[in-house]
């Protein structure tokens, strides 16, 4: 454990770190945004009378009316924008969770036994790390998808091969810092080695940089996929994402705009607060370089 974690204790640690996040104005106004829209899409499909499939041919780009419920309107197909949006923010926020969380597990997992174990093996490691940088992202997808076909387990596989390199470098450039300090001279004095070294006493000290870089990364996934959605290589019709729906949107503009305005209302509000709550949690777990 790190001197500035072993003088004030984990739990005062956090303790201290989730009130200097609490006076933080800009952080918890993004916290509740997020939670807000969290709240919402879990609900508001559920609550409503109106699903994300059926066609009504008679409420074909209807604007938003208190008439029937469409209190954001239709879509081209006379499907609720409300349910659909919803569904979208669900999809999206599940892939941004979920490929997050994989690439955190792996960047961490590759970039602290790159780090330690230092030397050719270390080399090996991040010289395949370069090349997987060089992979160009759009063909690899193409390629996925041509040999796979359009399924939405591919987004998590091409998202995740390439999200977790920046991690993995920023946590083997702390991990190479971290095997020089004191306490991990005292641990491997005391017979620590190897993976045990990693678990107990590298990895713990590294929980600050990846929930903060786990929160940016989000944000990042989410603009993946709703990019591939836009190109048509993403989440397919019926299900829809709110990259998918800004798509379909955008070749409505000019005589619906609502229906481009909403779902990119939505993802903007969920990547500023995103991109918000990380630097808050920065500055919290942090304070040092504030």
């Amino acid at each position: 454990m790190s001197p500035h974690r072993a003088r004030t204790g984990t739990g005062e640690f956090w303790r201290l770190a989730a009130r200097r996040l609490g006076a933080q104005r800009g952080a918890m106004s993004a916290l509740c945004v997020l939670a807000g829209i969290i709240l919402a899409c879990l609900l508001l499909p559920w609550l409503s009378p109106y699903d994300y499939y059926t066609p009504h041919l008679e409420l074909l780009s209807r604007g938003p009316m208190l008439a029937g419920g469409h209190i954001l309107g239709t879509d081209p197909l006379g499907r609720d924008l409300l349910v659909r949006v919803m569904w979208g923010c669900r999809i999206s926020l599940g892939i941004g969770l979920a490929a997050s969380l994989v690439s955190v597990l792996i960047g961490v997992a590759w970039g602290a036994s790159a780090g330690y174990a230092g030397g050719l093996i270390d080399a090996a490691m991040m010289r395949l790390v370069d090349i997987l940088y060089s992979v160009p992202f759009v063909p690899f997808v193409i390629v996925l998808t041509v040999l796979f076909g359009r399924e939405l387990w591919l987004i998590f596989v091409a998202i995740g091969a390439v999200s977790w390199l920046d991690i993995a470098r920023i946590v083997r450039g702390q991990t190479l810092s971290l095997k020089q300090r004191e306490f991990v001279e005292a641990a491997r004095v005391a017979g620590v080695r190897g993976i045990r070294m990693i678990e107990r006493h590298i990895v713990p000290n590294l929980i600050g940089i990846v929930v903060v870089y786990a929160t940016l990364t989000i944000p990042t996934v989410i603009l993946f996929e709703a990019f591939l959605s836009f190109l048509g290589l993403g989440v397919q019709s019926p299900l829809a994402s709110l990259g998918s729906m800004v798509a379909d949107g955008a070749s409505e503009m000019q005589s619906h705009p609502h229906l481009l305005i909403v779902p990119a209302a939505f993802l903007s509000a969920i990547i500023y607060s995103f991109n918000y709550l990380g630097d808050g949690l920065r500055d919290a777990l942090d304070p040092r370089e504030r």
